[in-house]
This record gives structure tokens, C-alpha cells and sequence, in this order.
């Protein structure tokens, strides 16, 4: 009798090529969305929201905020 073996036709995944968790996709559009919407509340409110101490430093946090979402696309799988 040959004894037979269960070998899969799929390579083993390490831990880079696992898919992301489900809630990496809502975290990383939200980062995005809520640096837009810090934005145009700064420009709509005309300099006094979000921060008003900070002026217009309120558009780097903004952009900051929405670099985070955008660095976490080259994670995206």
C-alpha cells in the first residue's frame, strides 16, 4: 500500500501577504475623510474652527491627518 500524501497546491502565506483585518479599509478612508472635513471647516468657518489658537497651522494638521490614511494604502492588501 503507498501511503499518500495531502500536499496543498498553495504556498504557505507569511505574515506580509495575509490580508488586512477588517478594519484597516474604515480606519484608513476615515484618516482621509476626517483630515478633508478638518480642512473645509477651517475654510468655511474662516479661521476660527477647528483650532483657532493654531491659524493656519489647522491646514498641515489637516493634511497631516489625511497623510496618514494615504500611508496607509501601500499597507492595503
Amino acid at each position: 500500500m503507498a501511503k499518500e500524501t495531502n500536499r496543498s497546491t498553495k504556498p504557505a502565506r507569511s505574515a506580509e501577504d495575509a490580508p488586512n483585518p477588517v478594519w484597516f479599509k474604515p480606519v484608513m478612508f476615515g484618516f482621509m475623510l476626517v483630515g478633508l472635513a478638518w480642512i473645509v471647516v477651517f475654510y468655511v468657518s474662516q479661521s476660527t474652527l477647528p483650532v483657532a489658537s493654531l491659524g493656519s497651522l489647522n491646514i498641515l494638521v489637516g493634511f497631516g491627518i489625511m497623510f496618514i490614511g494615504f500611508l496607509m494604502t501601500t499597507r492595503w492588501r
